[in-house]
C-alpha cells in the first residue's frame, strides 16, 4: 500500500514527466536548446559581468588576474621556448615603461607588423596596459595597401616584427612614412636600416615596474582595443574598431565550446586576425596555455600538437582540408586534441577530418570582426554554425532575421510598403541583426560612408536599424543555421576575404586595360571562391601575359591574385559590365561554356597559361594545385 506522502511523491514526479513529455511533443528540440543554453549560461554570465562594472573589465585586467592566481603557470610555448604568466607579465611591464617614457598615453595608436612571434603578445598587453590602441596590420600587404592600413590608423608609429619579408615591405614604403613623419622602431637582433630605431634593446634596459591602473582607467567597453582590417567594397581593406566588448565576446567563444584551464590550445592562424587574436582572449579568459606557430605547416601540424600536447585548435575550414589532403599516416589519430574551433568548414570536410584524425566534437562558429552577431554550434550537428531557435532568440540579446535578396542587385527586396522580407525554412536569405546598445555597431575607422553602407534602415518599422552582414545563410525546420554565400563585392580565398574593386584597381594600372571585371568562382573540392578577372582591353592592344603575372605579385598579397583570366576584346559590352557579374560568375571558368580565351595562373612558369579543356579537367578533378 503506498502512503498518502509517497502517493503525492510519485504523483508531482509523474506531472512533472508528463508535462516534459509534453513539452518535446510541441517543441521537439526542447533538450537541445537547454543543453546549449546550460552550456552557454556560465560564460555570458561571465560576459555581462565584466561589461557592467564600472569601469569595466577588460582583457588586460583578467590577464593581470591570472598572473596573480598562477605567476609560475606556462602561458606560451613557442617553438622551444616557454614563458609564463609572470614572464609576460614582466616583458609586457617593459613594453609599456619603454612606451610610457617615450610620451605614449591612454588613447593612442600604434601600428604593429609582426608575425607570430612571443613580441607580439607582449607588445600587445603592455602597450593595452597604458590604454593605447593598436592596429594589426596585415603581413602579406605590400605597397599602396599596406601604407594605407597605416594612414587610415592615424598613427605616427609603426612596430615591425622580425622577418625579411617584413623588412622590405616596410623599406618599399619607407618614403612615404618619413614624410607622414613616422617612428618605426624594427624588432630583432639585425641593425636597422637607416630610417628605423632598434626596439628590443631599449625595452630590455625599461623597468619592469607595475602599471597603475589609473593610467588606463578612463576605457569603456565600447572604446577599440586595437584595430583589425577586413577587405570590403572600397578596393582597400578596412580598419574595424574592435572594442574591449568585443574582445571579451570573442574571448567567451572557446570558454563556451569548453576549454578549460589545465588545456592547451595550438594556435597556427595569424595574431593580427580577429579569429585567432580572439583565441588568445580565450587563453587569457581561462588561464590556460597557449602554444604558438609562426605560420600554418600541414605537414608539420600533427607532429607540434603532439609535441605541445594540445587539447583544442582553431581553425578556418581551408586549414582542416589541407591536414586531410596530407598523405596519411599510421599515427594520424594519435594526439589528444579533443576539440576543434573555428569557421568556414565545408560538411564534406567534416566528416572526413574528424574519422581520420579522431578530433571528437567541431565546434563551428559563425561571427565577423565588425558585426554585431555571433554564432556558435554546440550540438556538433554537420556543417551548422548554430541555433536560431525561438527559445534561444527570446534568451539572447536579440533576435536576428533572414531577408530575401536580389539575386542581380544583391540588395534586400522590399514591399510596397518599402519593408524587407523574411524567407522561409531552407531558403537563403541576407543575415541581419537589429543594432542595440548591447549589440552596437562600431564600425569602420575614419570610414563613414563605408560604415552606413553596413546599415540597413527602416527593414520592419521606420526608424530601425540593422547591420547587413552580406552573407548569404540558410535555416532548416529544426532552426539549425548554415552558411551559404558571401554577397557583393568581396569573397573568400584561403582564409582571407578579397576585395573585388582592390584587384581590378590594380589591373587598372595596366597599360591597354579598358575595362575589368573581379570576381570569385567554385572550383570542385576547394574552400570559398577562387578569383578571377574578366578584363576588357583597348583594340589593337597586345596582351603581355608574363607582365601582368609580375604586376599582380607586387602589388597584391597572394590570396588576393586572380587565378583565372577571361580576355575580351568586345569593347561593346563595357557600358553594361558591372552589372553582368552574375553572369559571369554562373560561366565561371569552363571553356566549353565561355567563348572568351581563358588563362590560369602558373606560378612556376611565373605566368598565365591558356585554360584548356584538358587544364580544365585537371582543376575539377583536383588534381592541378591553385
Amino acid at each position: 500500500m503506498v502512503k498518502p506522502l509517497e502517493g503525492a511523491l510519485y504523483a508531482a514526479v509523474g506531472g512533472v514527466s508528463s508535462a516534459l513529455v509534453a513539452a518535446t511533443i510541441v517543441y521537439p528540440n526542447l533538450w537541445r536548446d537547454i543543453k546549449i543554453i546550460r552550456r552557454a549560461r556560465e560564460p555570458t554570465s561571465r560576459l555581462k559581468e565584466y561589461l557592467s562594472a564600472e569601469p569595466p573589465v577588460t582583457t588586460v585586467d583578467r590577464f593581470l588576474h591570472q598572473v596573480q592566481l598562477q605567476p609560475d603557470k606556462p602561458f606560451l610555448l613557442f617553438e622551444d621556448e616557454v614563458y609564463t604568466y609572470r614572464d609576460m607579465d614582466i616583458m609586457s611591464n617593459k613594453v609599456a615603461n619603454f612606451f610610457r617614457g617615450e610620451g605614449y598615453r591612454c588613447g593612442d595608436t600604434v601600428a604593429m607588423l609582426i608575425y607570430n612571434e612571443p613580441a607580439f603578445i607582449w607588445t600587445f598587453l603592455g602597450l593595452a596596459k597604458l590604454g593605447v590602441k593598436m592596429a594589426f596590420l596585415n603581413t602579406n600587404l605590400r605597397t599602396k595597401s599596406l601604407l594605407h592600413c597605416f594612414q587610415v590608423a592615424e598613427t605616427k608609429t609603426l612596430i615591425v616584427g622580425k622577418g625579411e619579408n617584413l623588412l622590405d615591405a616596410t623599406l618599399e614604403i619607407l618614403a612615404e612614412l618619413q614624410e607622414e613623419g613616422a617612428t618605426i622602431w624594427l624588432l630583432g637582433d639585425k641593425v636597422p636600416p637607416k630610417g628605423f630605431l632598434s626596439l628590443d634593446d631599449r625595452v630590455k634596459g625599461a623597468s619592469d615596474e607595475p602599471i597603475p591602473f589609473k593610467l588606463r582607467e578612463t576605457i569603456t567597453a565600447n572604446d577599440p582595443i586595437c584595430y583589425i582590417y577586413t577587405s570590403g567594397t572600397t578596393g582597400l581593406p578596412k580598419a574595424v574598431l574592435f572594442s574591449h566588448r568585443k574582445m571579451l565576446s570573442f574571448s567567451m567563444g572557446p570558454v563556451c565550446a569548453g576549454l578549460r584551464r589545465d588545456e592547451i590550445m595550438y594556435v597556427v592562424l595569424p595574431l593580427y586576425h580577429s579569429n585567432a587574436f580572439g583565441m588568445m582572449g580565450g587563453v587569457i579568459e581561462q588561464g590556460a596555455t597557449l602554444a604558438l606557430s609562426r605560420k600554418f605547416s600541414a605537414s608539420q601540424f600533427w607532429d607540434d600538437c603532439r609535441k605541445y600536447n594540445a587539447s583544442m585548435i582553431p581553425y578556418i575550414g581551408e586549414l582542416l582540408r589541407y591536414l586531410c589532403l596530407q598523405p596519411k599516416r599510421p599515427n594520424d589519430r594519435q594526439n589528444n586534441v579533443r576539440l576543434a574551433i573555428g569557421n568556414g568548414l565545408r560538411p564534406d570536410v567534416w566528416g572526413e577530418f574528424q574519422d581520420r584524425f579522431g578530433v571528437p566534437e567541431i565546434v563551428e562558429t559563425y561571427g565577423a570582426s565588425e558585426g554585431n552577431v555571433f554564432f556558435i554550434n554546440l550540438t556538433n550537428k554537420k556543417g551548422s554554425i548554430g541555433v536560431a531557435s525561438p527559445l534561444l532568440k527570446k534568451l539572447g540579446d536579440g533576435p536576428v532575421f533572414l531577408l530575401q535578396v536580389d539575386p542581380d542587385t544583391y540588395k534586400p527586396i522590399r514591399d510596397k510598403n518599402g519593408r524587407c522580407t523574411e524567407v522561409n525554412p531552407g531558403e537563403p536569405g541576407l543575415l541581419v541583426a537589429p543594432i542595440a546598445d548591447t549589440s552596437p555597431f562600431d564600425g569602420y575607422k575614419a570610414n563613414k560612408q563605408q560604415t552606413d553602407k553596413k546599415i540597413l534602415r527602416d527593414v520592419f518599422e521606420d526608424g530601425d536599424m540593422f547591420f547587413d552582414s552580406g552573407d548569404l545563410l540558410k535555416r532548416d525546420k529544426d532552426y539549425n543555421l548554415y552558411f551559404v554565400d558571401r554577397l557583393g563585392d568581396t569573397f573568400r580565398w584561403k582564409g582571407e576575404n578579397v576585395a573585388t574593386t582592390e584587384v581590378a584597381e590594380v589591373l587598372h594600372e595596366m597599360e591597354g586595360v579598358q575595362e575589368v571585371n573581379v570576381y570569385g568562382v567554385k572550383v570542385p573540392g576547394q574552400d570559398g571562391r577562387a578569383g578571377m578577372a574578366a578584363i576588357v582591353y583597348h583594340p589593337g592592344h597586345q596582351v603581355n601575359l608574363p607582365a601582368l603575372f609580375a604586376h599582380l605579385s607586387s602589388r597584391l598579397p597572394p590570396y588576393a591574385r586572380p587565378i583565372f583570366l577571361r580576355l575580351s576584346t568586345n569593347a561593346d559590352i563595357t557600358s553594361t559590365f558591372k552589372y553582368k557579374k552574375v553572369d559571369l560568375v554562373k560561366e565561371g571558368f569552363d571553356p566549353t561554356i565561355v567563348s572568351d580565351p581563358l588563362y590560369v595562373r602558373e606560378n612556376q612558369r611565373k605566368t598565365f597559361v591558356t585554360l584548356d579543356i584538358k587544364a580544365y579537367k585537371r582543376i575539377v578533378e583536383g588534381k592541378a594545385k591553385l
